[in-house]
């Protein structure tokens, strides 16, 4: 776990140096394509942090040899386990929700702003748009209280 800890820090810092390099105009001159540069990183960067989830996932669950040894006390690891996973899968379906409603809240609220700029009437209807895309974690929240009731 510590191990997959640290080279989840390498790869976050690896990203601060690298968006810190990038952003300095010299650089971006050498560099020829610079999107698929970004791309590449972009890739990298998404890889590795699902890796590192999923081998920080695997190391939580528990080998045969310790459920072997708590044959007595069964019941309470499943119900450990059962509220743990629960908790996990709230705190996805939070997460995970409001990721996507960034990522609309992002592109929509781009789009309104240019919309804005040209036709100033347009207000209102590009706030309902915004306000559509955030609705997304709103139901990411109530889905993990929902979870989280059931636990």
């Amino acid at each position: 776990m510590s191990v997959s800890v640290a080279l989840m820090t390498v790869v976050i810092a690896t990203t601060i140096v690298l968006g810190i390099i990038f952003t300095s105009k010299k650089v971006m001159k050498k560099i020829s394509s610079p999107v698929k540069v970004g791309k590449g990183i972009l890739g990298m960067n998404i890889g590795s942090v699902i890796t590192f989830g999923l081998i920080a996932l695997l190391s939580m669950i528990p080998d045969g040899r310790a459920l072997a040894a708590t044959t007595a006390t069964a019941t309470s690891t499943t119900v450990g386990n059962g509220v743990g996973l629960g908790l996990l899968g709230a705190g996805l379906s939070t997460g995970l929700a409001s990721i996507g409603a960034g990522i609309g809240v992002g592109i929509a609220g781009a789009a309104g702003i240019g919309a804005i700029s040209e036709k100033p009437e347009l207000l209102g209807r590009t706030l309902i748009y915004v306000g559509l895309a955030e609705g997304v974690a709103i139901y990411g929240l109530i889905v993990s209280i929902m979870i989280i009731g059931r636990v």
